[in-house]
């Protein structure tokens, strides 16, 4: 390979005495698909937030192109030629897509803002990411999916030199993840390092050059892509041999314990029917768009129904909002962490007690009780954080969403609905995550399981509604759980067939 565009010595980084990165020394080079690979917690996140300026280093040292460079902040960053598309969102909700992709690099006519231009460039941008999306949309309309696809348009903008990726295609369909494929070997041509964090492993293999693994803030290992399987890069991001991920299928009862009769919302669903039984997964398959979501959010109350109904154990309920859907013990996870589950200023507890907080009120917050809970969650679920009373924005993804299935489970309820449960996480803590699923289904509690990863669905789920344009189009059990069939439902290539 020809000389490093950036060469990383030694470097070390400490939050409040705790050291989460040890002597990272580390070249990468101009025109490669660079893979950083590790658990949740091993420091994958915080060594390329302190290449792009979010974080300084405790100690260390930095390259570009042979010269020492001091990286203080995200603006020393983008001058250097280095972007970001962060794994959580850094969208500004109340403003367009085309002011939220050109935010920090407005184009001006004179003194005023250029808003023809930039809202060409961006339809530009959004044209090659092979995009629908109106430059003119409020962010705070768009799916997850779609605010993926402006952060990529985003950091586009700058033809930054270094772009660093976390985790870009969690939410994305076989199709966008695809076109972006297709954008990283364009960018690859142009000669764009290309730093690449990804928890699917067989996206890795496709599509990284070489390999960088992490464990405990340590780098383990460098490889070509072509030296390395998916079992060893499992094995060296965990420390050990990674058995069987998915549990053997619980067996369930034909009890129901959930019917959704007839539900439709002008323009995103219609006629919506199933029912799911005690101890069951139910899997949800569909595109971006298919109405999955809006699905889990009109029985939970976030969205307003104009017909259908929906009985508990048998019983006719009527779930206008959260605390309704928390009295008949439904739980929810929402594919947005940040947006709509968790505070990010908040310590562990208080997030774990946002809504069960009334249990632990005698007159006055218990909070001797509220921490001894969050201890046992923190416990039961192997969340890592310094402490309990570390605010949420200083842990990594995978442990914010074990703090966010702590806090459902603190509600106890009989009826799960987790929607893309594993975005961001690693494979380890995928596994942790699936077997609590199994255990839970054991006890009796009933999991609708929302996943845009074929496998994760046909892996979990005794059975699968596939949706597709807010209709559910078939039903698949027993060996037509398979990806073939998903498909054909999902696509529209099958209808309203009972398989």
């Amino acid at each position: 390979m020809n000389v490093p565009v950036m060469q990383i010595r030694g470097i070390v980084k400490e939050f409040s005495g705790v050291r989460v990165l040890h002597k990272i020394t580390l070249d990468i080079f101009a025109g490669e698909v660079l893979g950083v690979l590790g658990e949740n917690g091993a420091g994958k996140s915080t060594l390329l937030k302190i290449i792009s300026g979010i974080y300084t280093r405790t100690s260390g040292s930095i390259k570009i192109d042979g010269e020492d460079v001091d990286i203080q902040s995200s603006s020393d960053a983008k001058r250097l030629g280095i972007a970001m598309i962060p794994q959580e969102f850094n969208l500004i909700s109340s403003l367009n897509v085309f002011e939220n992709i050109f935010l920090g690099n407005e184009l001006k006519n004179g003194f005023l803002l250029n808003k023809t231009l930039m809202r060409s460039k961006a339809n530009q941008l959004l044209k090659e990411l092979e995009t629908d999306l109106n430059p003119d949309s409020l962010i705070e309309n768009l799916s997850v999916a779609e605010k993926q696809m402006v952060e990529i348009a985003k950091a586009l903008v700058n033809e930054s030199r270094i772009l660093i990726m976390d985790e870009p295609t969690t939410v994305l369909t076989d199709h966008e993840v695809d076109i972006f494929f297709a954008l990283v070997e364009k960018l690859k041509q142009r000669g764009v390092t290309i730093i690449f964090i990804s928890h699917k492993l067989k996206e890795v293999k496709h599509l990284c050059d070489r390999l960088a693994i992490l464990r405990d803030g340590h780098l383990i290992s460098v490889d070509d892509v072509s030296d390395i399987n998916e079992e060893d890069m499992a094995r060296k991001m965990v420390g050990r041999e990674l058995n069987q991920i998915y549990p053997a299928r619980a067996e369930h009862t034909e009890e129901v314990v959930l019917k959704v009769s007839n539900l439709s919302i002008k323009g995103l669903l219609h006629d919506i029917n199933f029912d799911l039984k005690k101890g069951e997964v139910l899997g949800f398959a569909g595109l971006i768009g298919a109405g999955r979501t809006e699905t889990a959010e009109a029985i939970m109350g976030l969205r307003k129904k104009d017909s259908g109904h929906i009985e508990v154990s048998g019983q006719a309920v009527e779930i206008n909002s959260i605390s309704d859907a928390v009295l008949h013990n439904l739980a929810y996870l929402s594919e947005d962490r940040q947006g709509k589950g968790l505070i990010m200023n908040f310590d562990i507890p208080k997030n774990i007690t946002l809504i069960s907080l009334a249990s632990y009120v005698r007159g006055l917050i218990q909070h001797k009780k509220e921490r001894a809970v969050a201890r046992d969650y923190v416990k039961r679920f192997d969340i890592k954080a310094a402490s309990i009373n570390s605010n949420l924005a200083n842990l990594s993804g995978g442990n914010q969403q074990k703090v966010y299935l702590s806090k459902w489970m603190d509600t106890h309820p009989n009826i799960l609905i987790l929607d893309e449960p594993t975005r961001g996480i690693d494979v380890n803590t995928k596994k942790e995550i699936y077997h609590f699923i199994r255990s839970l289904t054991e006890q009796g509690v009933s999991v609708i399981v929302i996943s845009s990863e074929l496998e994760e669905v046909m892996g979990l789920s005794n059975r699968v509604m596939v949706m597709r344009s807010g209709e559910i189009m078939g039903e698949l059990t027993g060996d037509a759980i398979n990806e073939k069939e998903i498909m054909y439902y999902a696509a529209g290539l099958k209808t309203m067939a009972r398989a």
